[in-house]
C-alpha cells in the first residue's frame, strides 16, 4: 500500500488523474449536494423565488463555516503529504489528530455563536422581511448539524492526500445521493419547504461523517486517526493554522465579499437582484468543479515530491495542471457568454429574471477563463507549504480588490447594480494574473535554493 501511494514513481500526469479524476467526480456530486437544495427550491410552489434568495442570504454564513473547515483540513494535510514523503509517519497522524480536535471544536463554538446571533446577521446580510423568514428556517437547522460538516469537509483532504481518491470521492458521494434523495421527500412530499432542505442536508453531512472516521479509525488507511495523536500542541497547531489560513481566508473573505455584494444589491436592486446573484454563483459552484478536482488531485502529488526532493517531478506537476485547468477554463468561459440563458435556467424561467440576468451574468464571467491560474497558483503555494503566499493572494483578490470596488464601482457612471458584477470580473483579470506569475517566480527560486543546499552537504 505504501508502494501503490508513492508518487515519487511513475507517470506524472497519471498519479495526478488517479487523484484527480475520483476528486472531479466527487467535486461534481459535492456541486449537486450543495445547489440540489436550491434547485428543488427554486420549484417550490408559491414564492420560489423569494425562497431562493433566502438561501442566496444565508450562503456567506455557510461560507464562514467552511472556511473553518478548511483551516484546519486544507491546513494539514498538505502537511502530512510532505510527512510522509519524508517518511514521517507519526507526526502525520499527530497532524491529523490535532486536525480533528480543532475542527470538533470550532465546529461546536460556530454552531452556539451561530444560533445566538442569526436574526441580526441575516438581516446585516441583506434580507428583507420577505425572505428573512426563508433565511431563518434554513440556516438554523444547518447551523446545528455544523459539526457533521466540519468533519466531512476538513477530514476528507486527510484520505485523499494519502493517495486514496477513490475512497474520497465515495464520501461526497454518498452525502450528495443522500440529499439528492432526502430533499424531495422533505420539501414536496412532507411539504416542509426550506426547513426540509435543510433537514435532508444536515442528515446527509452526517452520513458522510461518519464514512471518513469509519475509513481513518480502519485498516486500510495509511495514517490512522487515534487517540494518542488528539493532544494538541502549540507548534504543531500553529504550523496547521499557518498553512490552512490560506484556505480560510478564501472562504471567509467569499462570504465577506458576499454579504457586501448583497448589500450593495438590495440596495441598489433589491432582492432582484440578489436572488440572481444567488443564480450566478450556484453556476459558478458548477462550472469550478473540474479545476478544484484537479488542482486538490495536484496538491499531494507537488507536495509529496516537494517533501522526497524530486524537483524535476514538482515542475511537472505544476505545468500539467496549469495547462489542463486553463483549457477547462477557457471552454467554460465561451459556454457561458454564448449560451447564459441556459444556465439562468436551471434556476429560474421567470422571464423578469432571465432579461435582467443575461447580461449581469456575463460582465461577471468576462474574464473568467484567467481563473484557472489562480487555482494553480494558490494550489502550488499550499503544497510546498508556503503559507505566506497562499494568504496573500487569497486576500489580495477578494479584500484588497473586490471589496472596495463592489463599494465605488456603484457609485460610479451610474453603473448602480452593474457595479457590484464587473468588480468581480476585474478582480479575476489582476488577481489571477499576479497569483500565477508571482507563483512562477517563487517556484524557481525555492527549488534552485533547496537544489544549492544538496550540492553545499554533498
Amino acid at each position: 500500500m505504501h508502494i501503490e501511494n508513492d508518487f515519487s514513481r511513475g507517470s506524472v500526469v497519471k498519479n495526478i488523474m488517479n487523484l484527480a479524476l475520483p476528486m472531479i467526480l466527487a467535486q461534481l456530486v459535492n456541486v449537486l449536494y450543495s445547489i440540489v437544495d436550491r434547485i428543488y427550491i427554486a420549484r417550490m410552489p408559491g414564492d420560489s423565488f423569494l425562497a431562493l434568495t433566502g438561501i442566496g442570504i444565508c450562503l456567506p454564513i455557510i461560507s464562514m463555516v467552511m472556511a473553518f473547515a478548511n483551516l484546519f483540513g486544507v491546513g494539514g494535510a498538505p502537511l502530512c503529504s510532505i510527512e510522509r514523503g519524508r517518511q514521517n509517519i507519526d507526526e502525520a497522524e499527530k497532524i491529523m489528530g490535532n486536525a480533528f480536535v480543532m475542527l470538533v471544536f470550532s465546529g461546536t463554538i460556530l454552531t452556539i455563536i451561530g444560533l445566538l446571533i442569526k436574526k441580526p446577521v441575516l438581516y446585516l446580510f441583506g434580507a428583507s422581511e420577505q425572505t428573512y423568514p426563508y433565511a431563518n428556517e434554513y440556516i438554523t437547522i444547518y447551523l446545528l448539524g455544523s459539526v457533521f460538516v466540519m468533519i466531512s469537509l476538513g477530514m476528507n483532504p486527510f484520505i485523499n492526500s494519502q493517495g486514496f481518491g477513490r475512497i474520497g470521492m465515495m464520501t461526497v458521494v454518498l452525502g450528495a445521493l443522500a440529499n439528492i434523495i432526502l430533499d424531495p421527500i422533505f420539501i414536496f412530499r412532507l411539504k416542509m419547504g426550506v426547513r426540509g432542505a435543510a433537514i435532508a442536508t444536515v442528515i446527509s453531512q452526517a452520513l458522510s461523517a461518519c464514512w471518513v472516521l469509519r475509513f481513518l479509525t480502519g485498516q486500510k488507511a495509511i495514517l490512522k486517526l487515534k487517540k494518542e495523536s488528539f493532544h494538541l500542541q502549540l507548534k504543531r497547531v500553529k504550523r496547521i493554522i499557518a498553512l490552512g489560513t490560506s484556505g480560510f481566508v478564501m472562504s471567509f473573505t467569499n462570504s465577506i465579499v458576499q454579504v457586501i455584494s448583497n448589500t450593495t444589491l438590495q440596495l441598489y436592486g433589491g432582492d432582484l437582484y440578489i436572488g440572481i446573484m444567488t443564480v450566478i454563483n450556484s453556476v459558478r459552484e458548477f462550472i469550478t468543479m473540474p479545476v478544484s478536482g484537479l488542482t486538490n488531485g495536484a496538491q499531494p502529488v507537488i507536495g509529496y515530491n516537494y517533501g522526497a526532493r524530486k524537483y524535476d517531478r514538482v515542475k511537472r506537476s505544476i505545468i500539467f495542471t496549469a495547462v489542463a485547468s486553463i483549457s477547462y477554463n477557457t471552454v467554460s468561459w465561451l459556454l457561458i457568454q454564448f449560451f447564459p440563458e441556459f444556465f439562468i435556467r436551471i434556476f429560474n424561467k421567470d422571464l423578469m429574471v432571465i432579461e435582467t440576468g443575461i447580461p449581469m451574468m456575463r460582465i461577471y464571467y468576462a474574464f473568467f477563463f484567467m481563473m484557472a491560474m489562480q487555482f494553480t497558483g494558490q494550489t502550488t503555494f499550499i503544497a510546498l507549504g508556503k503559507a505566506r503566499h497562499a494568504v496573500f493572494f487569497s486576500t489580495f483578490r477578494k479584500v484588497i480588490l473586490v471589496t472596495p470596488l463592489v463599494i465605488l464601482l456603484p457609485r460610479l457612471f451610474g453603473l448602480g447594480s452593474k457595479g457590484v458584477f464587473l468588480a468581480e470580473a476585474i478582480s479575476q483579470f489582476v488577481g489571477a494574473s499576479a497569483c500565477f506569475i508571482t507563483m512562477i517566480f517563487t517556484v524557481r527560486k525555492e527549488i534552485q535554493k533547496e537544489l544549492n543546499k544538496e550540492l553545499s552537504t554533498s
